[in-house]
C-alpha cells in the first residue's frame, strides 16, 4: 500500500512543487510586502480556525475508516463524520461577525475576511480526500490535492493581477475549494446516506480527535506566531519579507513529506489493523528510511543554495531578506516534517492522542516565550533562532513521549548512511563559486546531486537500489 501511494501521490507532488515555486515568484512580484504580510495573516487565520474548529473529526474519519468499513461499520462512520461536520460549521457566521467588528486595516481586514470564507468548502474538501486516502483510493486523494493546488494559484494570480491586494490568494484557495467540494459531493453522501448518525460514535471520535485538534493548533502557533510578532514588534513589510523566505524553504520541504505522508499514514494504519505491531514496524522502518534518504539532503541543499534559488524566485524587494531567511527555515522544517510525518504517527496508531497534545505543548509554549524574548531584542534574527530551537526540541519531546505510546523503530544504518552523504555533498558543494543566478544554482543543485546519489546508489542506502533493480527485472520478466 505504502509504495502504490507513493508512486500513485507522486505526480500530484509534482505538481505541489512546481504551484509552490511559482506562488512564490508571482506573488512576490504581483503583491507588496505589505500586502504580501496581510496574504500570510490571512492564511494563518484560516488554517488556525480550520484546525481549531474541524480537524479533529478529519482525524477520526483518516485513523477510523479502514478498521469500521473491514467490519461492514463504514456507513454508520461516514455517516456520524459528515452530521458532525454540519454541526460544526455554525461556528463559520461567528467567526465572520468577529472578522467584520475587530479593527484592521482595510487589505488586512479583506484577507482575513476572506479566509475564514474559504475555510467551509476547504473542510467539506478535506474530509472527503481523508476517506479516499484511508481507503486507497490514490488517483481520487490526488485529484482533490491537483484541483486545489492549480485552481487556487490561477484563480489567485488573475485576482492579485486585477489588484485584489493581500486577499488574493486567500480568494484562490476558497475558490479551488469549492469546485472541489461540488465534485465531491454526491459521493460523499452515498456513503453518509447509507449509515446511521451515532452519538456514542460520535463522543469516541472526538475523544479521539479533540487532542490531536489542539496539538494542531499547537502546531500552528509554533510555525505562525512568528509572524504575528513581528508584525507586532516590527511591522508588516517584515512579515511578508520573513514569510518569502519561509515559504521558499518550507514549501519545498512540505512536499516530500506531505508526499510520503499522503502514502505512509494510511499504509501504517492497515499494517498495524491488519497485521499487528510486527508487520507496522517493517513498514515503519521502510517509510522512515525513505523520509530519511530523500528530505536530509533535501534540507541542506535548500540551505546551500539559498542565495540564487532567492534572487530567481522571489521579487527583489524581498529576495536579500529571503535568502537570510531560508537555510533557518530548512533545516527547521526538516525537524518539523520528521516530527510530523514520522514520530508523530505513534501517537494515533496506539491511539494516546492525549500524549500528542503534551508533546506539542512544550515546542509552542518555548517558541511563543523565546520569540518574546529575542525579536525586540534581535529582530528577524530572534525569530529564526527561536524557530529552529522550538522545532528542535519539538522532535525531542515527540520522541520521547510517542514511545510510551508505541515505539517506532530508528533505522541507525539508513541514518547514518545519508548524514554522510550529505556532509560530503555540502562540502563538494560550498566549493562551487558564488556567481549567482542560474549559473550558480543549476551547478550547486546538479553537483550536489550526482555525489550524493553516487554514494548512496553505492551504499544501497535504505536499499533502494536494490528495490529499484528487482522492480526492473519484474518488469522485464514479464511477457510483452
Amino acid at each position: 500500500m505504502f509504495w502504490r501511494g507513493v508512486v500513485g501521490y507522486l505526480p500530484v507532488n509534482i505538481i505541489q512543487g512546481l504551484v509552490g515555486l511559482a506562488t512564490i515568484v508571482t506573488f512576490t512580484r504581483l503583491l507588496s510586502p505589505s500586502q504580501f504580510g496581510d496574504y500570510a495573516l490571512g492564511f494563518s487565520v484560516m488554517s488556525l480556525l480550520h484546525t481549531a474548529v474541524f480537524t479533529w473529526n478529519e482525524a477520526a474519519m483518516a485513523r477510523f475508516w479502514v478498521g469500521e468499513s473491514d467490519k461492514g461499520r463504514g456507513g454508520d462512520h461516514s455517516a456520524t463524520i459528515y452530521r458532525t461536520w454540519l454541526a460544526l460549521v455554525v461556528v463559520l457566521p461567528i467567526a465572520l461577525i468577529a472578522a467584520l467588528l475587530i479593527p484592521m486595516a482595510p487589505g488586512l481586514k479583506m484577507a482575513v475576511v476572506c479566509g475564514v470564507l474559504a475555510v467551509l468548502p476547504r473542510t467539506f474538501a478535506k474530509l472527503a480526500q481523508e476517506r479516499r486516502r484511508a481507503a486507497g483510493e490514490v488517483a481520487g486523494a490526488a485529484s482533490i490535492d491537483i484541483i486545489q493546488s492549480l485552481g487556487a494559484f490561477a484563480f489567485g494570480a488573475v485576482l492579485a493581477w486585477q489588484g485584489f491586494g493581500g486577499a488574493a490568494p486567500v480568494i484562490g484557495f476558497g475558490v479551488a475549494a469549492v469546485i472541489c467540494m461540488a465534485w465531491t459531493l454526491p459521493s460523499e453522501l452515498t456513503y453518509s446516506r447509507q449509515g446511521r448518525f451515532e452519538a456514542p460514535r460520535a463522543k469516541a471520535y472526538l475523544g479521539y480527535g479533540a487532542p490531536v485538534a489542539l496539538s494542531l493548533i499547537l502546531a500552528l502557533v509554533l510555525s505562525t506566531t512568528d509572524r504575528f510578532l513581528l508584525a507586532a514588534f516590527l511591522d508588516e513589510a517584515s512579515v511578508g519579507v520573513y514569510h518569502a523566505g519561509y515559504s521558499l524553504a518550507n514549501r519545498t520541504l512540505d512536499v516530500l513529506f506531505i508526499w510520503l505522508g499522503a502514502a505512509g499514514g494510511p499504509a501504517l494504519i492497515a499494517a498495524l489493523e491488519r497485521g499487528g505491531p510486527g508487520e507496522l514496524g517493517r513498514a515503519a522502518r521502510e517509510q522512515a528510511s525513505l523520509m530519511l534518504l530523500l528530505c536530509v539532503p533535501a534540507a541542506v541543499g535548500l540551505a546551500l543554495v539559498a542565495a540564487p534559488l532567492a534572487q530567481l524566485m522571489v521579487g527583489s524587494d524581498l529576495a536579500a531578506g529571503a535568502a537570510h531567511v531560508t537555510p533557518w527555515i530548512a533545516l527547521s522544517g526538516l525537524l518539523a516534517g520528521l516530527t510530523t510525518y514520522y514520530f508523530h504517527q505513534a501517537f494515533t496508531l496506539g491511539q494516546r492522542t492525549q500524549l500528542l497534545l503534551g508533546a506539542m505543548s512544550i515546542p509552542a509554549i518555548a517558541n511563543v516565550v523565546l520569540n518574546l524574548i529575542l525579536i525586540p531584542r534581535f529582530g528577524l534574527d530572534g525569530a529564526l533562532w527561536a524557530t529552529l530551537a522550538s522545532y528542535a526540541l519539538g522532535l525531542a519531546a515527540s520522541m520521547a513521549l510517542g514511545a510510551r505510546s508505541l515505539v517506532l523503530p530508528i533505522p541507525w544504518l539508513p541514518l547514518v548512511q545519508t548524514l554522510g552523504a550529505t556532509a560530503v555533498m555540502a562540502l563538494a558543494v560550498s566549493r562551487v563559486p558564488a556567481s549567482g543566478g542560474w549559473t550558480e544554482l543549476l551547478l550547486k543543485a546538479g553537483l550536489g546531486g550526482l555525489v550524493f546519489g553516487a554514494i548512496t546508489f553505492v551504499l544501497d542506502t535504505g536499499a533502494l537500489r536494490s528495490r529499484g533493480l528487482a522492480l526492473l527485472r519484474d518488469m522485464r520478466a514479464k511477457p510483452a
